[in-house]
């Protein structure tokens, strides 16, 4: 009786919890639009209380609220602190529209629907299966670099580390079962592998926006920001990987079913053979003129849907099918889009309300005497472990409070470029659990969350250092 009263306790206690979370988000962002609606009335333009919707957007983000949900609130409270008639509302979200941060969310959306024409043509099966053919099935480590540059050149490809792996762990999990890896062991290098993967994908919006943020090309910023983190991974892998391995196995709990390792691998179709090296060509094109035309921002929007249909019409889709892929890959982004859009509002909202002139009328002075170099670790650090959200927002919000301060205190692109992707993306390996471990995680099918945090933090702290180093030689 006891075992059946427990459980539904602690369920009735999680409950409780999370009611209690709710209330919690719903009360500070009422206390949030109260204030703003006071304010509004009591100050002008400029005004650092501009700061209120940014401070209420993180503190909602915080308390777990949903960021498109937290994002819409911040908005309301910007609004209702310029005292914003409503048909001035409906100009902002238009013009809002082709702004570049919305721009990063229609790129989301073709990303995703080029993602769903290669799981149709069966393209990024092959792209994962052509890189475990070249490795040793006799050795361990070889198995262990082939499953991480599998993850690693299919994030590469899509620009997104949930969706990449959820292609590739159903064929990379029987190969690891058969090698004697564990489950933890596998979520770690699946992790790390499509982690890298993520900082050099050129399509990503994370990416794209510290690109357009910082000024600089493609080449650029995998010598001095993404690369040096891609390799530091796979160097860290091969000492954190074995000693994951070893630890998990202590138990014999953490190991594959023997119905997994038998898995079959199929030959794969002309058509799937033709989709694979028309997308892989047409994309080594796009990076390289994206590289040497310096095309920026607006360039995906016109080479993803090239991806996308060169790829189908390779593989052999109607065009009926090919629609329905892009349509049903896109419907996955929807979300994505409109809080990219709301987002681009919001901090047009905030830019309006002038509140980082009046800091920097009253900062800047002491904030120009700061060595360049401390002014970038204090920006990273500040969106490192300040900033919620997506982590394309991220950037785009460092860059609107401290991009026009940075540069003129003489932060190069370059090094913008390593202190927007270290601001942004260090959260990915630590302090916290985050979503990109979390997919790792599911889709390993482990469920010892501990371990896969400390790979994070093994990785966190000699990048930490690294990119000091590389801050230090830039400035």
């Amino acid at each position: 009786m006891s075992m059946t009263k427990n459980p539904l306790a602690a369920a009735a206690a999680l409950r409780r919890g999370r009611s209690l979370l709710t209330v919690t988000q719903y009360a500070i962002a009422g206390a949030g639009l109260i204030a703003a609606l006071v304010l509004g009335f009591l100050v002008h333009t400029p005004t650092i209380w501009g700061l209120l919707p940014i401070v209420l957007y993180a503190v909602l983000s915080l308390c777990g609220m949903n960021l498109l949900l937290a994002t819409v609130i911040s908005l309301l409270a910007g609004v209702v602190l310029a005292q914003r008639p409503p048909t001035d509302v409906g100009i902002l979200l238009g013009s809002a529209l082709g702004d570049t941060v919305t721009v990063i969310g229609v790129i989301c959306l073709l990303g995703s629907g080029l993602g769903e024409v290669l799981r149709q043509t069966g393209a990024a099966d092959l792209l994962v299966r052509g890189v475990m053919r070249v490795v040793r099935r006799d050795s361990q480590l070889a198995i262990q670099l082939g499953v991480m540059m599998s993850c690693l050149v299919l994030v590469f490809a899509l620009g997104t580390l949930a969706g990449a792996l959820a292609i590739a762990a159903p064929i990379l999990i029987p190969i690891t079962a058969r090698a004697g890896f564990t489950r933890s062991a596998t979520a770690s290098m699946m992790f790390l592998g499509g982690c890298a993967g993520l900082a050099l994908a050129p399509f990503a919006g994370a990416n794209i926006a510290i690109l357009d943020a910082s000024g600089v090309e493609y080449g650029t910023y995998v010598l001095v920001a993404a690369g040096p983190l891609a390799l530091l991974s796979l160097l860290l892998s091969i000492v954190v990987v074995p000693r994951v391995q070893r630890r998990s196995a202590l138990g014999g709990d953490d190991f594959y079913e023997d119905d997994l390792t038998g898995a079959d691998e199929q030959a794969p179709g002309p058509r799937t053979v033709r989709a694979t090296w028309a997308f892989s060509v047409v994309l080594v094109v796009s990076v390289a003129y994206a590289t040497m035309s310096k095309g920026g921002t607006a360039f995906p929007l016109l080479a993803l849907p090239v991806m996308a249909v060169v790829t189908a019409m390779a593989g052999g889709l109607s065009v009926r099918g090919t629609i329905d892929a892009l349509c049903r890959g896109a419907g996955r982004m929807v979300e994505t889009f409109l809080l990219f859009w709301i987002l681009a509002a919001f901090f047009q909202m905030v830019n309006e309300l002038k509140p980082y002139d009046v800091l920097l009328d009253s900062f800047g002075p002491q904030l120009h005497d700061l060595p360049v170099l401390s002014f970038a670790v204090a920006v990273a650090l500040l969106g490192w472990l300040g900033v919620p959200g997506a982590t394309a927002a991220h950037v785009v919000l460092l860059n609107n409070v401290f991009g026009p301060l940075g540069t003129s205190i003489g932060l190069t692109p370059a090094t913008w470029a390593v202190t927007y992707l270290w601001g942004s993306k260090a959260d990915t390996y630590g302090p916290f659990p985050n979503p990109n471990m979390m997919s790792a995680l599911g889709f390993a099918e482990a469920t010892r969350l501990r371990t896969l945090l400390s790979v994070g933090w093994q990785v966190l702290i000699p990048a930490a250092v690294m990119y000091g180093l590389i801050l230090t030689l830039l400035v």
